[in-house]
């Protein structure tokens, strides 16, 4: 039988690449609203009480909002935005840092956000393992597609005249810090540089790292053979062997992709390293790992539907 899917916020960017990806797949059955009922709240609460899962593809209050029209209902639920990502009850939806099992249990999942998808790829496995400090202050520079950022800022890069580039959360309290220091496993914030670049889709994820001011002897080698066997078996994420690529570049026309490439750069004398994560902000940083996500929790194979 069929799983009864409604996709609540189908509308926008993240929403309309889970139905593109959705598409054709006969282990879904999808409860669609029209143009008139999308914002109405009773026929949202009726299709949210009548799926097996929902996936909220919404604004962070709105997400909110959307939780509380599912109370009282068994339906499972996929929140692709940042409201729940630290919330109580709630398991964070990266199967690799967090486990299969727990996802494939839960009844509450919160998609990662797109640059922590990179940040915790890199830093986690490594602090988790000894290899990295826990109370070290971590800096993390990232660009990313302008698609991230919705309709809003699509429009604003598409338009006559658009930036060529935009640096932004100056205030320092971007809402992806807390999830980047709570999974993992920090004593301290990050200090956080995001950009948007004119190009649609991609991201790079760049952390860079002063070895030889930490403790323990930690080498390049050490974390890239450290990050491969920890990848080994997965078939998203990859660590690239090779450290000397001499750049590495985003595409303003690149394919869409659900994997995620990471790599360990070192200089000759070992004192220095930069982690790099290289993934499409639209896939595995936002609707490919909601379809992870999804096929984990029907107990489907996790890459079923996924552009790799």
């Amino acid at each position: 039988m069929a799983t009864r899917l409604f996709i609540d916020g189908a509308a926008g960017t993240t929403g309309l690449e889970i139905r593109e990806r959705l598409a054709g797949r006969s282990e879904f059955d999808l409860i669609v609203l029209d143009d008139a009922q999308r914002k109405d709240e009773a026929a949202r609460r009726d299709a949210l009480h009548a799926a097996d899962i929902a996936i909220l593809c919404l604004p962070d209050d709105a997400a909110k909002d959307a939780v509380k029209l599912a109370e009282g209902s068994g339906t499972r639920i996929i929140d692709a935005s940042s409201a729940h990502r630290v919330a109580e009850g709630w398991t964070y939806g990266f199967p690799e840092l967090i486990g299969h099992a727990a996802i494939a249990n839960a009844r509450f999942v919160s998609n990662p956000g797109c640059y922590p998808t990179g940040f915790l790829a890199l830093v986690a496995p490594l602090v988790r393992a000894g290899l990295l400090p826990a109370d070290w202050p971590y800096t993390v520079n990232a660009v990313s597609g302008y698609s991230g950022g919705g309709n809003a800022l699509i429009a604003r890069f598409e338009a006559e005249g658009a930036p060529a580039f935009r640096a932004y959360g100056y205030d320092m309290a971007h809402k992806h810090r807390p999830e980047m220091r709570a999974y993992a496993g920090l004593e301290h914030g990050v200090i956080f540089a995001p950009a948007v670049v004119p190009a649609y889709r991609g991201m790079i994820v760049e952390v860079p790292l002063h070895l030889g001011a930490m403790t323990g002897d930690p080498t390049a080698d050490r974390l890239r053979d450290a990050l491969s066997e920890y990848y080994r078996e997965s078939e998203v994420v990859s660590v690239c062997t090779d450290s000397s690529v001499p750049e590495i570049l985003l595409e303003s026309s690149a394919p869409p992709s659900d994997s995620m490439t990471l790599q360990v750069f070192g200089n000759s004398g070992g004192w220095h390293a930069r982690l790099v994560a290289v993934l499409d902000n639209l896939g595995k940083g936002a609707s490919g790992a909601a379809i992870q996500n999804l096929n984990i929790m029907c107990g489907l194979p996790e890459t079923t539907g996924l552009r790799l």
